[in-house]
């Protein structure tokens, strides 16, 4: 596939993505319908990554998984809840992040400078542990069932959040803000003890 340079072809091209063309490629699928949309959004992806700090070949990487991600996910598309532009660009927001995290390294730590537990607890260590946990199981107890869930699913079932958007069957960015709702609730309910 080509980018496409002309201003004219880009014109038609804007044309001819509107709502039909998105629920016509959603139930369809066609591989020319997908070149449309490859060659109308692929350089704007990657012009937006390259702009805000990203190389040019992190910037390939991530336009080419955001377009896969267009491929594989469009039945997840739903106008109601933003323009199709938006959709995308949060797919690459999202796969940039994510690209982000798995090359990031963790910084080297001297052994000297951790704190390491002793084996001999006393018991008033085992008292403020349990006591921490209980606070912490009520602080999430508390929570509105649907952030509770997410929460759970995360740190019990040890899910990514990818794996909890496929799980419970919404967009990753409901997974994020649900989860982002928790910590900030679970913060106010256990500032007592944080103070």
């Amino acid at each position: 596939m080509c980018y496409i340079d002309s201003c004219a072809k880009k014109y038609v091209t804007m044309v001819e993505i509107n709502k039909d063309f998105i629920k016509k490629f959603q139930a369809e699928k066609k591989k020319k319908d997908f070149e449309i949309i490859f060659n109308f959004y692929a350089p704007k992806i990657k012009s937006l990554l390259v702009r805000n700090g990203a190389d040019v070949t992190l910037a390939e990487d991530i336009m080419h998984d955001t377009m896969i991600n267009i491929w594989d996910k469009i039945h997840l598309y739903n106008p109601e809840k933003g323009s199709f532009s938006s959709w995308i660009y949060t797919i690459a927001r999202n796969n940039r992040i994510d690209l982000l995290r798995k090359k990031s390294s963790q910084p080297y730590t001297d052994i000297s400078e951790i704190d390491i537990p002793s084996d001999n607890e006393n018991s008033q260590d085992i008292v403020e542990r349990k006591s921490l946990t209980e606070q912490v199981k009520n602080a999430i107890n508390l929570l509105p069932e649907k952030q509770r869930k997410v929460i759970e699913l995360s740190f019990i079932n040890d899910m990514t959040q990818d794996e909890i958007a496929v799980e419970l069957n919404i967009p990753i960015g409901t997974v994020k803000s649900r989860m982002r709702l928790a910590y900030q609730k679970m913060k106010d309910n256990l500032k007592d003890i944080t103070a």
